[in-house]
C-alpha cells in the first residue's frame, strides 16, 4: 500500500512510533519544522514541506503550509476528473493522511500572568486550515488530530485503506477540535480589557473580565436519555469538554438501570452537598432538596441519622456518601427503596448486598485530590441557567463559612455545641431551595423547609416535618438562607424549640429581629452571606 502522510504536530507524544509504523506500511512522509527534525533524527525518511512547495518557511514559522500544493493535495476529490486534471497540470500530489495537533493555546492562556504576546503567538493558523481542508474532503483523506487516535488508525491501515466510517469519524472529531480551539481563542480575547498604552509591550499581561464578551462553551454528549423531566420531553446528557475532578460526570456506574434526567439532576445535588463535608457524611435528596443530612463516625451512623430526619420523603430518594460504603451501611440502606446510591467507592461486601437489587444504580465517583473544599475554593467555577433566548452565568456559590466569620449579634453567646450546630445547619441550607429553613442538632438535620414563597411557611413546614418524624426540635440550631424581614419568622422557629439561629443579616429591620432574639433568650449570629438557590 502506497500513500502520502503529512505530519505536523505541536504535541509530539507518540509521533515517532506512529510515523515508523506508517512508513512500514508504505507511507511517504511529509513534515514541517520541529516535527520533521524529530522524525529525521529517528532515522525516518522524511520530506520537508518546503521541498514540496518550493517555498521556504517564513515569518518565524507563521507561513509554511498555507500553499496550493498542500491544500490542493488535501482538498482535491479523487472521483472528480477536473480535480485530478488540475492536480496534474500544476504538479500537485495528493495527501492521503494528515496528522496535525494544534499549538497549545488553551494550556498557554491557563498559565497565571500569561502575556498577550504569548497568547497571540500560540494561535495556530496553518494547522486549523489544513485540518479543515482534510476534514472537508473526508471521503479521500484521513485526518488525525489527537495522539489517542493513532492506535485505531494503525489498526485499520494494517488491514487495508481506512474505511469510510473511520474517516468520517475522524473528520467529525477534527471539526469538533477546531470549534473548541476557536471557542477558546474567542473566550480569551473577548475577555481581555486592553490597555492601549501597553498593547505593544511583549511583557504585557492584560486584565481579563471574568465574563467574556462572547461566551463559547463546548460539551460532549455522554448519552441520550429516555426522556426529560417528563415523558413527553426529549433529553440528552452532556459533560464539559474538560470536566472538573470529582464531578458527577466522572462517575462510573457499577450496576443498575440507565440513569434518567431527574436521577442525574438529583444525583448532582446530592453529590455536591455531601462532598462539602470533611467528616463522614450522608445526604438524602428528593426532588433536588435535601430531606436528610447528617455526619457521623462512619457511613452507617451518618446514614442512620440522615434517614431519621424524614423517612417518608427518603422513599425513592438519591443517597450520597463521602466515604467508601461498607457492608454495614449497605445493609441499612438496602432496607429502603433508593433510586441512586453514590460514594467514592464500595467495598466488595457492599456491592454484594446490592446484587439482589439489580435496578439500584450504584455510582462510584473519586473525590478530587486534597478533598473537595480546597478545590472548590480555588477553581472559581461558573454555572449557567438557560432562559428564553439567553443564558444567565454566575460564579458558583463556593463560599465556605468559618467560625471566625460569624458575628454574634445577641446578648447571649453561643456555646461550642451551638456553634458547631449553627455551622452545620448553614452548610446544609446552602443546598436547600429558597426560601430555606433548616433545623439541626448533633450533626443531623431535624427538619427542612424548602422552596416556599414565604419564609414563614418554610419554617412551619420544617416544624411539621420534624413532628411527623417524631423528632424534638428543643435545643436546635436553625439556619435561614436569607435574612428574616420581620420578627415573626424568628418567633416561629423559637416557638418550635430553636435556641440558636444563623442568618445573613442585612435587613432594614435587623435590629427588630435582634431585639426579638434577646427578648426570647436565644443566640443569633450573622453570616454576612446569603445563600439563595433557585
Amino acid at each position: 500500500m502506497s500513500f502520502t502522510a503529512l505530519l505536523s504536530v505541536s504535541d509530539k507524544t507518540g509521533i515517532v512510533e506512529f510515523a515508523q509504523s506508517l512508513q512500514q506500511l508504505g507511507a511517504r512522509l511529509l513534515s514541517t519544522g520541529g516535527t520533521a527534525k524529530l522524525l529525521a533524527e529517528a532515522g525516518l525518511a522524511v520530506t520537508e514541506v518546503a521541498e514540496v512547495t518550493e517555498f521556504p518557511e517564513m515569518l518565524d514559522g507563521r507561513v509554511k503550509t498555507l500553499h496550493p500544493k498542500i491544500h490542493g493535495g488535501l482538498l482535491a476529490r479523487r472521483d472528480v476528473p477536473s480535480h485530478v486534471e488540475a492536480l496534474k497540470a500544476h504538479g500537485i500530489d495528493t495527501i492521503d493522511l494528515l496528522v496535525v495537533n494544534l499549538y497549545p493555546f488553551e494550556a498557554t492562556v491557563a498559565k497565571p500572568g500569561v502575556t498577550l504576546a504569548d497568547a497571540i503567538e500560540n494561535i495556530d493558523i496553518g494547522g486549523p486550515a489544513m485540518v479543515r481542508s482534510a476534514a472537508k474532503n473526508w471521503k479521500d483523506v484521513g485526518v488525525v488530530t489527537d495522539a489517542s487516535q493513532y492506535a485505531e488508525v494503525l489498526a485499520e491501515l494494517n488491514a487495508g485503506p481506512l474505511s469510510d466510517a473511520l474517516r468520517f469519524k475522524l473528520a467529525v472529531a477534527a471539526f469538533n477540535r477546531i470549534a473548541q480551539y476557536d471557542a477558546a481563542i474567542s473566550n480569551f480575547l473577548s475577555a481581555v480589557q486592553l490597555d492601549d498604552s501597553r498593547a505593544s509591550d511583549e511583557a504585557y499581561a492584560p486584565t481579563r473580565s471574568e465574563f467574556p464578551g462572547q461566551l463559547n462553551s463546548s460539551f460532549v454528549k455522554l448519552q441520550d436519555l429516555r426522556y426529560g423531566e417528563n415523558p413527553h420531553q426529549h433529553a440528552a446528557f452532556y459533560r464539559d469538554l474538560y470536566p472538573a475532578p470529582g464531578s458527577l460526570v466522572t462517575a462510573q456506574q457499577l450496576q443498575g438501570k440507565e440513569l434518567s434526567y431527574n436521577n442525574i439532576a438529583d444525583s448532582d445535588a446530592a453529590w455536591e452537598c455531601v462532598k462539602s463535608f470533611d467528616v463522614p457524611a450522608c445526604v438524602i435528596i428528593k426532588h433536588a432538596n435535601p430531606c436528610g443530612v447528617a455526619v457521623g463516625a462512619d457511613p452507617f451512623e451518618a446514614y442512620s441519622k440522615a434517614f431519621q430526619t424524614d423517612p417518608t420523603s427518603a422513599f425513592g430518594g438519591i443517597i450520597a456518601f463521602n466515604r467508601t460504603l461498607d457492608g454495614k451501611a449497605a445493609e441499612a440502606v438496602v432496607k429502603q427503596f433508593v433510586e441512586v446510591l453514590i460514594a467514592p467507592d464500595f467495598t466488595p461486601e457492599a456491592q454484594e448486598v446490592f446484587k439482589a437489587k439489580a435496578n439500584v444504580r450504584l455510582l462510584r465517583i473519586a473525590l478530587p485530590e486534597g478533598g473537595a473544599t480546597p478545590w472548590l475554593q480555588g477553581r472559581n467555577a461558573q454555572e449557567a441557567k438557560r432562559i428564553g433566548s439567553g443564558i444567565l452565568v454566575q460564579s458558583s456559590d463556593n463560599h465556605v463559612l468559618a467560625a471566625s466569620d460569624l458575628k454574634v449579634v445577641t446578648t447571649k453567646q453561643p456555646t461550642p455545641e451551638q456553634l458547631q450546630d449553627l455551622l452545620f445547619a448553614w452548610k446544609v441550607a446552602k443546598f436547600v431551595k429558597s426560601n430555606a429553613i433548616v433545623f439541626c442538632k448533633g450533626g443531623m438535620t431535624m427538619g427542612v423547609g424548602a422552596g416556599q414563597m414565604s419564609r414563614l411557611d418554610s419554617a412551619r413546614i420544617a416544624s411539621i416535618k420534624a413532628e411527623h418524624a417524631k423528632l424534638s426540635l428543643q435545643g436546635t440550631a436553625v439556619a435561614s438562607d436569607a435574612f428574616f424581614p420581620f420578627r415573626d419568622g424568628l418567633d416561629v422557629v423559637v416557638d418550635a424549640g430553636a435556641t440558636s439561629v444563623i442568618q445573613p443579616g442585612g435587613s432594614m429591620r435587623d435590629q427588630e429581629v435582634i431585639d426579638a432574639a434577646n427578648e426570647r433568650g436565644v443566640v443569633m449570629v450573622f453570616s454576612g452571606v446569603r445563600h439563595f438557590l433557585h
